[in-house]
This record gives C-alpha cells, sequence and structure tokens, in this order.
C-alpha cells in the first residue's frame, strides 16, 4: 500500500509539474520580426523606446491624430508583435483616436522575457510615460485590450484612472482558460493567473465589450461571465468571425460599436 501510496504521489507531482510547464509555455508566442511599419500604410509615427521601473527598454509606436480627443492605449494579444495589429490600428485611427501600441517584454523590439507581471510592469511604465512626458491627462485614454490584452488592460485600469476600456475577446481568467483545455482536473492544480474577474469589479470607466459569438478560442461564455461580473456602466456587441478575425469578418459592426461607445463618452 505504502508504495502504490508513493507511487500516485509521485504521479500526481509530475502531472501538477507538467500542466504548470504547459500552461506557462502555452500562453506566449512573441515574434521578435516587424514585418510592416506604420509608415508603410501611410501612418505618421514616432518610434519610442520607454523604461520600465526594472530597467528594460519596451518599443511603442505613438500614432497620433490631429485634433484628436482621445488616445487609444492598445494592449495586444498573446502571439506576434505590434506590426500585426496595423490593421485594426488604422481603423482606429480612422475613427479619429491617437493611438499609442507597444510590444510587452519579450515581443518585437522590447527587451526581456514575457511574464505576467512583467507585462502588467510594461503597462504601467507606458501609462505613466503618457502621463508625465506627453502630459496626457487620463481623462483622454481609453484603454483597448485585444484577447489576453484584455486582461493586462484590466489590470492597469484596476488601479489608474482612465476614461474608458475597450475589451475584445476577453476572458474571465486563466484558470477558466486552462481548464477548458485540461477539463479532468480539479481547480487547484491551476494558477489564479490573470484574474480579470476580480480585478474588473473595481472599475467604474465605462466598459464596451466585443466578443464573437463563433470564437475558437475564447468561449462567447467566458466573456459573458466577465462581462456579468464588471459594475456599470458597460456594454457588450457580439461579433461574428473567428478570434483573430472577427474584427474584419463582423467589420461594420465593430466599427459602429466602437464609434458610438465613443461619441457616448462624457
Amino acid at each position: 500500500m505504502l508504495k502504490i501510496f508513493l507511487y500516485v504521489s509521485v504521479g500526481l507531482i509530475l502531472l501538477f509539474l507538467s500542466v504548470k510547464f504547459l500552461e506557462e509555455r502555452g500562453i506566449y508566442f512573441p515574434i521578435s520580426y516587424i514585418d510592416i511599419y506604420p509608415k508603410d500604410i501611410g501612418l505618421k509615427y514616432q518610434d519610442l523606446y520607454i523604461k520600465t521601473k526594472d530597467n528594460l527598454l519596451i518599443n511603442a509606436w505613438f500614432i497620433p491624430k490631429e485634433d484628436s480627443k482621445y488616445l487609444v492605449l492598445f494592449c495586444h494579444g498573446n502571439a506576434g508583435n505590434i506590426s500585426h495589429r496595423l490593421e485594426k490600428v488604422s481603423f482606429l485611427y480612422n475613427l479619429g483616436l491617437s493611438i499609442l501600441i507597444f510590444d510587452y517584454r519579450g515581443y518585437g523590439k522590447s527587451q526581456g522575457k514575457p511574464k505576467e507581471d512583467g507585462f502588467y510592469k510594461d503597462t504601467e511604465s507606458i501609462y505613466e510615460f503618457l502621463v508625465n512626458e506627453y502630459k496626457i491627462l487620463p481623462e483622454r485614454i481609453i484603454l483597448y485590450g485585444e484577447s489576453l490584452g484584455t486582461a493586462v488592460a484590466i489590470e492597469l485600469a484596476s488601479k489608474r484612472k482612465v476614461k474608458a476600456l475597450i475589451l475584445e475577446g476577453a476572458f474571465s481568467r486563466g484558470k477558466d482558460m486552462a481548464k477548458r483545455i485540461y477539463p479532468f482536473l480539479p481547480n487547484f492544480f491551476f494558477s489564479n493567473s490573470f484574474d480579470s474577474l476580480n480585478r474588473i469589479k473595481k472599475i467604474t470607466s465605462p466598459k464596451l465589450f466585443l466578443h464573437s459569438k463563433d470564437d475558437e478560442i475564447v468561449p462567447f461564455s467566458l466573456a459573458k461571465k466577465l462581462f456579468d461580473a464588471a459594475p456599470p456602466p458597460k456594454k457588450l456587441v457580439e461579433l461574428t468571425g473567428d478570434h483573430n478575425s472577427c474584427f474584419l469578418d463582423a467589420k461594420e459592426s465593430y466599427l459602429l460599436s466602437i464609434n458610438n461607445f465613443i461619441k457616448e463618452l462624457q
């Protein structure tokens, strides 16, 4: 019996460590090569390197729109880099918004290695740069989170003042996503990573949720779970199409929803 207990215990420990390893490795898919620059699609921009509190340089593009009322601080998803979001950035620019989009540590030309708490440091450093160096009032900053970036945007908004949040492809927390991959494992196997579910309860700024009913990566139910936990004002817009292409597949609804949301901001 003792041997059986030891074998089972060792097996559970190895399984636990394997899940932790895969949970970490399955989150981040950075690409260092920059495919395209804003100037290649006719956008004037400033190429910035902003230092974090732990002394890493984070690459960002500031794309100013003349006479814009708001600036979008764009937190992208878990794969690629800022050059893979330029089509979406151009949509936001054409809605009359200035944009600052940045690469997390380990992505694109940014230094360091991807890590959850590092992402939070990166975003806070970018925010402080905008407020302190570019003199952008917090009342002018709209956080845009995309997929994993929704958790990053929510974390920042839970402790810093912003005008509003736009959350595309959001999920409730990392544990809920991991449970989809390993439905047979108990909850204690999973970390409390990217816990938007608790953080969003602190955010009273207006929130726009955009999510595809066809999303093959983040179930609509997880976005709805997060939406239900969020205090008002809030709005949930159902799009169509894949996780990464719904902004194109449902372009008209996507653009109209954002445009109306911005117009309604007081």
